[in-house]
């Protein structure tokens, strides 16, 4: 697939176009982590998927990194900061095709982290090495107020959800399928955002 312009991208092809950016990107290193970016994402996925989510939490898992490729869709450039808060980024090239479930799925899988580490405390336990390096540049557990602030979200039993299967997908000897096995449910997640009213193309 060539690679299109973000204006040119429609409901008819985002998910193809994901799809290219997991061909070509995916390979590339995980923040030190024992997997690539796409065995990460894919293993988030998967694991949702044999566990019986519904579909937003697979496609959730799917794409919450997918922030760490904005530069893909013309939007956000590899220097506009040190870690170009790939959270924010990820959902604000989604926004537009999927339902806010999933972008808040994106956008606040990193304040999850947070989050979980100041709601239960045995939660950091099962961070790796990587992932306390990244909390602690992120500003560390939430204080009481961002707690209370994070609990009015109405999607937040689903971002721990997807949060938990981050934490997972860093299995070096896990097999998953490719994205084009989840591609369809991508597909239906947009098109019940644009049957919703959604402002995509």
């Amino acid at each position: 697939m060539s690679k299109p312009d973000f204006s040119t991208l429609t409901q008819d092809n985002i998910a193809a176009f994901i799809g290219d950016i997991f061909d070509r990107r995916g390979d590339e290193e995980y923040l030190g982590e024992a997997v690539t970016m796409t065995e990460h994402m894919l293993q988030g996925a998967t694991i949702a998927e044999a566990n019986g989510q519904p579909e937003e939490i697979i496609v959730g898992a799917l794409l919450h990194d997918i922030g760490h490729f904005t530069s893909e869709f013309g939007t956000f450039s590899m220097d506009d900061t040190k870690d170009r808060l790939h959270e924010q980024a990820g959902a604000k090239v989604l926004e537009q095709f999927f339902p806010s479930v999933i972008t808040d799925c994106v956008r606040y899988h990193v304040a999850a982290k947070r989050y979980l580490c100041a709601t239960k405390p045995d939660y950091f336990n099962r961070l790796s090495e990587a992932s306390i390096h990244s909390l602690n540049l992120q500003g560390g557990p939430m204080n009481a107020e961002e707690v209370a602030e994070m609990r009015k979200n109405p999607n937040l039993k689903q971002i721990i959800a997807v949060r938990y299967l981050d934490d997972a997908g860093k299995r070096a000897d896990m097999e998953t399928p490719d994205y084009w096995h989840f591609a369809p449910m991508v597909q239906r997640m947009v098109d019940k955002h644009m049957a919703a009213g959604g402002s995509a193309k």
